[in-house]
C-alpha cells in the first residue's frame, strides 16, 4: 500500500492530537509514524502523519482533519517536493571484537558515537526514513539492545507550504 505523509497545522490546545489520531483509528487505518512539535508560532503545532492505505480513503481522513476546527492548514508533503527526517537513538552490544567494525559503519552512514560503555554504544543518526531504515540493515548481525526512532517530520520545499484557513486567522 502506498504510504502518504500528511501535515497538519492545529491549535496548540490539549486534546487536538487524539482527535486527529482518532480518525485514523476510527476508519482502520494504522499510524505508520507519528511526530508533533511547536511550530515558529507559539499558538500552533505540527503534526505530521505517515500512513498507509488506499488513496480515496486516506483522501477522506485528510478532508475530515481539515473540518476539525482546531485544523488551520492540512496537505499531503510529497517526498519529492519536501524534505523528510528523522532521528534514530540505537544501542549496541560493543566489545573489543566488534567495537571498531562498529565505528566503520557509524563513519560510513555519519552517525554520531553519543555514548561509549564497556559493553555498549549508543548511535545518534538523522536523516531519510530509508536511510535509517539501511543503517539499521547494517546493524542487523550485531546485538541491538535498545532503540528509539523519533518519526518523521516534514517541510515543504521552497516558499510556504500551505495556506492557513481564513476563518481561523486571529
Amino acid at each position: 500500500m502506498p504510504r502518504k505523509v500528511i501535515s497538519v497545522l492545529v491549535d496548540n490546545h490539549a486534546g487536538v492530537l487524539a482527535r486527529i489520531s482518532s480518525l485514523f483509528g476510527r476508519r482502520g487505518f494504522n499510524i505508520d509514524s507519528l511526530s508533533v512539535s511547536a511550530t515558529d508560532e507559539p499558538s500552533l503545532s505540527r503534526i505530521t502523519i505517515v500512513a498507509s492505505g488506499a488513496g480515496e480513503e486516506l483522501n477522506q481522513i485528510v478532508k475530515q482533519s481539515a473540518k476539525l476546527l482546531e485544523t488551520r492548514a492540512v496537505f499531503e508533503v510529497e517526498p519529492a517536493q519536501g524534505v523528510l527526517r528523522e532521528l534514530l537513538l540505537v544501542k549496541v552490544a560493543a566489545d573489543d571484537q566488534n567495537r571498531a567494525a562498529l565505528r566503520e559503519i557509524s563513519l560510513i552512514y555519519k552517525a554520531k558515537i553519543i555514548d561509549l560503555s564497556p559493553g555498549s554504544m549508543i548511535f545518534e543518526l538523522t536523516g531519510t526514513p530509508s536511510k535509517i531504515d539501511a543503517f539499521l540493515g547494517m546493524l542487523g548481525g550485531y546485538d541491538i539492545l535498545e532503540m528509539c526512532r523519533t518519526g518523521v517530520t516534514a517541510l515543504q520545499r521552497g516558499a510556504r507550504g500551505y495556506v492557513l484557513k481564513e476563518r481561523m486567522l486571529p
